[in-house]
């Protein structure tokens, strides 16, 4: 008797989560110099004062506290929201699949504007929902009537990236506004808050339908440690403190946040960098013939391919050890999305990209 026999269907056919390219694959340790700029991360790292008190701790034998009631106070002060509010887990993702975990059954539909963040999907196949995808404008804007539309009984969540990702863009507060009237649970996934300056997080003390995701990855460098928090009318609050799992933040990941809210000025010179450089590396990008740069709001830019094979400059610029991300698939046809790096790291970077597109002369990586 085979073991697949006792298999979750879910699980046989599910096809996973494609992520970055690992750094230890041999092409990737093959290269001389590897420039990473496929994951959104941070280039200058966490607060100085994180890797210091890491190395000081005494600790470590411990449980963290399943409670959450340190990472809460600190989180309560960053965001303004009281408390009983929040929930914090080993990043976003895994408050994603609190989400799905509490709401959502077998059959049930999970709505989706594509393109967007893959992790959505990923939760609604391993639970064995259904996908109700909504393909996003031009513009990459929503269209709320056909929201309406498709929304029926077995509607449980749903997601909205904002900055969206791939594309850098924010929603309209009239979108956002017109969701929540649906009555449905509204996901707002505030991954790139500190980039854009746009929240949604007050309303969730006026909106019992309101869930905002947030994570410590992106501004704050601390993607390798995975912890991210959520804002909850207090009954979700209460039920996800009750599903989840009990030590989901670790005791690393919650020093990193104290240290890291203490040393707020550091980070946040960290973040205007970021977008002073992602200003600077959009202006550059738009003088290529062959790429169309999307406006962001986030730490990345998504580039439309124009004449040539998007995957052809995403593996010339891998070949060079400049690792981005490639996208193909509707609505991200031969695009690629870029990471902001430092100033010097994007000037290797665009010389890279105007030696593969050769100016009028097409591709050739």
């Amino acid at each position: 008797m085979g073991l697949e026999e006792f298999i979750r269907p879910e699980a046989a056919n599910f096809s996973g989560y494609k992520a970055c390219k690992s750094l230890d694959l041999p092409e990737v340790k093959a290269a001389k110099r590897v420039i990473k700029l496929d994951a959104n991360e941070n280039p200058y790292g966490p607060s100085p004062r994180v890797p210091q008190a890491l190395g000081n701790y005494q600790g470590f034998q411990f449980y963290p506290d399943a409670e959450q009631t340190e990472i809460k106070s600190y989180l309560e002060y960053y965001t303004g929201i009281p408390g009983e509010h929040i929930v914090a887990g080993a990043g976003s993702d895994q408050l994603i699949e609190y989400l799905f975990r509490l709401f959502v059954n077998s059959g049930d539909e999970v709505i989706n504007f594509s393109p967007t963040f893959g992790m959505y999907r990923f939760y609604a196949e391993l639970y064995g929902a259904k996908v109700v995808d909504i393909p996003r404008g031009a513009d990459f804007s929503i269209d709320i009537d056909r929201v309406k539309r498709v929304i029926s009984p077995r509607t449980k969540l749903i997601f909205l990236a904002n900055p969206n990702n791939p594309t850098g863009t924010l929603a309209e507060w009239d979108t956002i506004k017109s969701l929540l009237k649906t009555g449905l649970p509204i996901v707002v996934d505030e991954a790139y808050f500190e980039f854009s300056g746009e929240t949604v997080a007050p309303l969730v003390l006026d909106y019992p339908n309101l869930f905002v995701l947030r994570t410590f990855s992106k501004w704050a460098g601390l993607a390798g440690l995975r912890i991210g928090y959520g804002l909850f009318p207090t009954g979700v609050a209460n039920y996800l403190m009750h599903i989840k799992d009990p030590y989901a933040v670790n005791s690393a990941a919650l020093l990193a946040v104290k240290e890291s809210l203490n040393d707020l000025e550091y980070l946040r010179a960290s973040v205007e960098k970021i977008i002073k450089e992602r200003e600077r590396l959009f202006t550059q990008l738009k003088g290529l013939n062959w790429i169309v740069p999307i406006p962001s709001r986030a730490n990345f830019i998504l580039c439309r391919v124009m004449n040539g094979d998007g995957e052809a400059v995403y593996k010339g610029l891998e070949s060079r050890g400049i690792l981005v991300r490639y996208f193909d698939q509707p609505g991200l046809s031969d695009c690629i999305r870029i990471s902001v790096g430092r100033p010097e790291d994007d000037d290797i970077l665009m010389d890279a990209l105007k030696d593969i597109g050769g100016g009028n002369e097409g591709l050739k990586p």
